[in-house]
């Protein structure tokens, strides 16, 4: 497999061809479906594959295909630098949810920015994209470094053998091991530099952020629980507690946003508290439903910042108070504008509609308490998605927009192709359990 990737990688920008690298893609993705089980896959010396793995790693994929798809690769410049930039983030972000190692995860993690970065400098809108670059690289960077002292003090006590982990009590370890996840969760009061990134990054980085980026954190999260686990019974409350009062906070300023784009990283921010939350529980509904959760964000916000772009393409801003009265324009997208805003506030039958269930009976169960921020949480996530449903496809048309088409073939495929899955994984959820 890793070789296969390698080719794609290395192989496709030779050949200037958007279809052939789409349909090279998706070949990967069924050779992956159809060769590999999701049970322990051992790779090579320090790669595997399990059932964590295997469905962030088909999502990847999937999500570089539609990124390929949605970029106006012809009004770019540089078209073969920024599709290899893509396939090196696919790449490096495969090797991350695949490493058996914590030092290669770790060192597969951190490069991962370094392309992400280059796409938002290099085709991002406004000059403050060199300023939003800074503030991603800074912040993780930051968060990272007691990460990576914990590996190595983890490295020069010989504390590999994951048993010696399991009964360690060092709380300095586990801090420095989760705060480099929960600012690229991010968990609220470090999100500080998502909204900056998606304002500021372009429709393909901003799909790959919210698609595959921020399920590097949940998934660290993941692994390194198993690690430490009484460390994480002992101190679970912190993180629940933060990310229970954050969706509030989050869902009220998504109220307050008049930026299209910033509002859907604010409601990222709020769903993916849910999902530490999930998390943090440490049981098994909340693990799936957390694991669940992260697969039907990744496509659905991920289709989101593809509506925006859509009507950012038609009227030149973002802006709610000027994308006004779409209804009249395009009446077609207004239905793709309905279906991902439902899907976003988790209606069925979408997979996170299961998530959501199973995280909120794991919370309860954990503290009934956290019904009572639960609830408020579900009420805003609605009211934020109904209000950008609302003031962008109804009401006074701006008198600007007066000649503009209505969508092509192309944009519907890319609308459809994140809402099918979205709907359809309900079906044999065993895929990804």
């Amino acid at each position: 497999m890793l070789k296969l990737i390698l080719f794609s990688l290395f192989l496709t920008p030779l050949l200037f061809n958007m279809w052939l690298l789409s349909n090279m893609l998706i070949l990967l993705m069924l050779f992956i479906i159809l060769f590999f089980s999701k049970d322990l896959i051992m790779l090579s010396y320090n790669m595997y594959m399990d059932n964590i793995s295997y469905g962030l790693i088909i999502l990847t994929i999937w999500i570089t295909f539609l990124m390929i798809n949605s970029s106006p690769l012809n009004k770019y410049n540089n078209m073969n630098l920024f599709l290899f930039m893509v396939l090196l983030l696919m790449t490096l972000l495969i090797l991350s949810f695949c490493s058996y190692n914590i030092m290669m995860f770790y060192i597969f993690f951190e490069t991962s920015l370094i392309p992400t970065m280059i796409i938002i400098m290099g085709w991002g809108y406004q000059p403050e994209r060199v300023n939003a670059s800074y503030y991603l690289l800074f912040y993780t960077l930051f968060a990272s470094l007691p990460m990576l002292v914990s590996i190595m003090f983890m490295y020069s006590n010989n504390m590999t053998n994951i048993m010696m982990l399991m009964s360690s009590n060092n709380s300095f370890i586990y801090l420095g091991m989760t705060l480099a996840f929960m600012v690229k969760v991010p968990l609220f009061m470090c999100h500080f530099w998502l909204p900056k990134a998606h304002v500021e990054a372009p429709v393909s980085g901003s799909m790959i952020l919210a698609g595959i980026l921020l399920k590097l954190g949940t998934y660290g999260l993941i692994r390194v629980m198993y690690i430490m686990p009484m460390m994480f019974i002992n101190y679970s409350f912190i993180w629940i507690s933060i990310s229970l009062m954050g969706g509030i906070m989050i869902s009220l300023s998504c109220m307050m946003q008049i930026d299209m784009k910033s509002m859907i990283a604010y409601s990222s921010v709020a769903h993916m508290s849910l999902v530490i939350g999930g998390i943090m529980t440490m049981n098994m509904w909340g693990m799936v439903g957390a694991y669940f959760m992260m697969i039907g964000h990744g496509l659905c916000s991920s289709a989101l910042f593809c509506l925006v772009n859509i009507s950012y393409e038609r009227s030149g801003s973002r802006s709610i108070l000027i994308n006004k009265g779409m209804l009249s324009f395009m009446p077609s997208m207004t239905l793709m504008w309905f279906l991902m805003s439902s899907s976003n506030i988790s209606c069925p039958p979408t997979i996170s509609l299961v998530g959501e269930i199973m995280i909120l009976n794991s919370l309860m169960s954990w503290n009934p308490l956290c019904m009572i921020f639960l609830s408020f949480s579900s009420f805003l996530s609605a009211c934020y998605s109904l209000y950008l449903y609302s003031h962008t496809q109804h009401g006074m048309i701006f008198s600007g927009c007066y000649s503009f088409n209505s969508g092509n073939v192309c944009e519907f495929f890319l609308i459809m192709m994140h809402w099918i899955p979205l709907n359809l994984i309900i079906l044999k959820l065993t895929l990804l359990m």
